[in-house]
């Protein structure tokens, strides 16, 4: 069973996140909630726990002194109504940065992203099916990307395309900024909405907005253009043509 704790001054927002957790994960138990940093710290000498869920801002603080004053090595889901302490939030061991009024969805999301590289379960096919159909059901419709040493999301209808170059993938805005995220093609590809977005070649995901022009092009490919230009050639091989015009004629 995973055990986690509540650090929140808030009693509304107290209630509102234990509700969610009740309602998304009724097999997790908490163990514990603080409203102040030295009641987290006592908190966490006296038990043993998977998980912090911790508001950023508490009555006596922000909430990095405890760990400040008690380290350890938790995955931790921050909330905040503010979004200037994000990056300090990630250089811990965060899992997410939720902005108050916490979504649910997006509370759903950090929670499978912590089970994801905390809880592994064996990629059975019923697991995988069972993962296909969540991805289906909760299109990201947002990313988060670094500016200098601050933070901010992007909605997903601003990207143009995804591509992959050596090691990195890259987000491509239509205002012609591009940054590096760190997310796989593989795993973008599932996580967008199929009727906007689609994986045109092996190294590029684009938004069906973004194409322009569509020729043919040597070995039976084609060939497509985008606006604002892309940094590498995309061609789309034999093999994904026909997937390829129906995504574009059913999305047109």
């Amino acid at each position: 069973m995973i055990k986690y704790i509540l650090i929140e001054d808030e009693r509304f927002a107290y209630e509102e996140v234990k509700r969610m957790m009740k309602k998304l994960r009724a097999d997790y138990q908490m163990s514990g909630w603080a409203v102040s940093i030295e009641q987290a710290v006592e908190l966490l000498k006296q038990e043993n726990i998977d998980l912090m869920i911790v508001d950023i801002r508490l009555s006596d603080g922000l909430s990095f002194e405890i760990f400040e004053q008690y380290p350890v090595d938790i995955p931790i889901i921050f909330t905040t109504a503010y979004d200037e302490y994000a990056l300090k939030a990630f250089k811990l061991n965060s899992m997410d940065y939720l902005l108050k009024p916490i979504d649910e969805k997006e509370l759903d999301a950090a929670l499978c992203k912590f089970e994801r590289r905390n809880c592994p379960t064996p990629k059975t096919p019923a697991y995988r099916q069972l993962e296909e159909t969540y991805l289906s059901n909760n299109k990201k419709n947002r990313f988060l990307i670094q500016l200098g040493d601050a933070f901010q999301y992007v909605k997903t209808d601003e990207i143009a395309f995804f591509y992959s170059e050596e090691k990195y993938t890259y987000l491509h805005l239509f205002s012609n900024r591009r940054y590096i995220i760190n997310y796989p093609l593989e795993q973008l590809e599932k996580m967008l909405d199929k009727d906007v977005f689609f994986r045109v070649s092996r190294n590029c995901i684009a938004n069906i907005q973004s194409i322009t022009k569509i020729s043919k092009f040597f070995a039976s490919r084609l060939k497509l253009y985008f606006q604002p230009e892309c940094p590498h050639e995309v061609l789309v091989s034999r093999n994904r043509i026909s997937d390829f015009l129906k995504w574009v004629d059913d999305a047109r």
